[in-house]
């Protein structure tokens, strides 16, 4: 009888505790690397607070974010997010590409003349397929942010492709954005965003590309006198999860996040370029720096200097998949 009764005091104790822990909130831990006032900044902080006013997550679901690489820098988030230690990031489009090359074609120089061109090929079927072109590396893509488009900046005026000779830039880790500086014979140093600001203050790096909003936040104006709006390249992210934590999240629970972030993706692509110009606007009213516009007989110029860089990874990404987001430079 007392074993009896031992016996089913452990199993009613083993019950309570499994109750309390289903009871506890899953935690998603939301970490990117730059300021809040900035896109994705913005954008991971109304995840976080519509997730916390759906009466459908109400205690089932807590996000906590974390900006700036506070948690987990440039280098380590991604290997953070695969064992687990972040649920949720939203890196730039060139750090997949040692995941499937076919998403470097969002590093492809002079590839989409605007961001409607952007969306009309990232809201098609080849655009969509590659969210999930990573499940089988344990990433799930959720979704795409824009930033913006790319612009230069330098230790000195960049007006055609010959002023970039022999100058320092900084790029992410991405071959294809290495090559398009080497195809303008100027010198790519990958660095991490978070060490820029310092890179070109100390001359190792002396030129780099980025939106207006990633500069202004970063304060990069301080220590670059030239910029140029060349909008040579798109830098936008993919929001990501960890495939076995999505896929082990209850169906309810997963149907009703990934509603939450396709709402706030349409927030977050709408105001992404009036933060841009927003920024551009801080960097000319500080008048730290020279901003360079090119004529369109220039910008043909950076963009005839840059097009071999489609034909050396055309192999790598799919020449369907690089014809497929050129036709949506297109209007409907």
């Amino acid at each position: 009888m007392l074993k009896l009764t031992k016996a089913l005091f452990c199993a009613a104790a083993v019950s309570v505790a499994s109750l309390a822990q289903a009871a506890d909130p899953i935690t998603i831990k939301f970490a990117h690397v730059v300021a809040e006032n900035t896109p994705k900044g913005q954008g991971a902080l109304l995840f976080q607070k519509m997730v916390a006013a759906d009466p459908a997550l109400k205690d089932k679901v807590k996000v906590e974010v974390y900006p700036n690489s506070s948690l987990f820098g440039d280098g380590k988030e991604m290997e953070a997010l695969l064992l687990g230690d972040v649920q949720m990031l939203a890196p730039s489009l060139a750090k997949f590409e040692q995941y499937t090359k076919k998403v470097q074609i969002f590093d492809l120089p002079f590839l989409f003349n605007d961001l409607a061109a952007v969306d009309r090929f990232q809201q098609g079927p080849q655009g969509k397929a590659l969210l999930t072109a990573m499940d089988d590396k344990g990433i799930h893509g959720l979704a795409y942010w824009h930033n913006g488009l790319k612009q230069l900046s330098a230790n000195k005026k960049l007006v055609e492709p010959k002023d970039a000779r022999g100058l320092k830039f900084r790029v992410q880790a991405s071959s294809v954005l290495e090559a398009q500086f080497v195809a303008l014979h100027a010198n790519p140093r990958k660095m991490s965003f978070a060490e820029v600001y310092q890179g070109l203050q100390t001359g190792t790096v002396n030129g780099t590309e980025n939106t207006w909003s990633n500069y202004e936040s970063q304060k990069v104006n301080e220590v670059q006198p030239f910029f140029t709006e060349s909008n040579h390249g798109l830098i936008d992210y993919m929001v990501i999860t960890n495939s076995k934590f999505w896929n082990g999240l209850p169906a309810d629970v997963r149907g009703e996040l990934q509603t939450i972030m396709d709402q706030v993706t349409v927030e977050v692509n709408k105001q992404a370029e009036a933060l841009n110009q927003t920024a551009k606007q801080k960097i000319i009213d500080a008048k730290t720096s020279e901003i360079v516009t090119l004529t369109p007989e220039q910008r043909a110029k950076w963009r005839e200097a840059m097009k071999p860089v489609w034909d050396k990874f055309s192999e790598e990404i799919g020449a369907d998949l690089i014809k497929a987001a050129d036709d949506s430079n297109k209007a409907p």
